[in-house]
């Protein structure tokens, strides 16, 4: 549970002209899923730039992906991560009651803090290799950095300025 800032002009550009005057949390989730992010349990609200992410995920991999993803999207400039891991209880307020205790455990971390992995925000002249090197002293483990960010990334050398990588230890 958290918030994460990124940079609202910089991203995947999921919204056509019109949409910040209408609901935008189809496109949203759309992009979350083609991450390859289980969102059956997600839901999802868009508001002033702020995204909304709640429901749950089976694992700590798939709710930073799906983080990483809502804020990697044009016109976002934070997120706001209220997922939970596992699946919901058959009862709804069993599921809200679990979101509400939840949020009180963790209303001191902040963000990343409750994560596996780190996050790094590209920088213009910047690369996989240069960043694996940075944070594992070895350029040559840009790979992993690759692997923990796919589908979002496609390529190694497609990177640009802004965008927010997930760092697995």
């Amino acid at each position: 549970m958290g918030f994460f800032d990124f940079i609202s002009d910089a991203g995947a550009k999921v919204f056509g002209k019109d949409e910040p005057n209408k609901n935008v949390t189809m496109p949203i989730i759309k992009h979350i899923e083609n991450s390859g992010v289980n969102t059956e349990y997600i839901t999802t609200d868009f508001n002033k730039g702020v995204v909304l992410l709640s429901g749950y995920v089976p694992d700590n991999e798939q709710k930073e992906k799906a983080v990483l993803t809502a804020g990697n999207i044009a016109g976002v400039s934070r997120v706001q991560d209220n997922l939970l891991i596992g699946t919901p209880p058959d009862d709804a307020t069993e599921a809200v009651k679990n979101i509400q205790e939840h949020a009180v455990k963790e209303k001191d971390l902040a963000g990343e803090d409750s994560w596996e992995s780190r996050t790094y925000t590209v920088k213009s002249g910047d690369t996989l290799g240069k960043i694996a090197k940075q944070f594992y002293g070895d350029a040559m483990k840009y790979p992993k950095i690759f692997e923990a960010n796919q589908p979002m990334l496609d390529d190694p050398d497609k990177i640009y300025p802004g965008q927010v990588l997930r760092i697995p230890k």
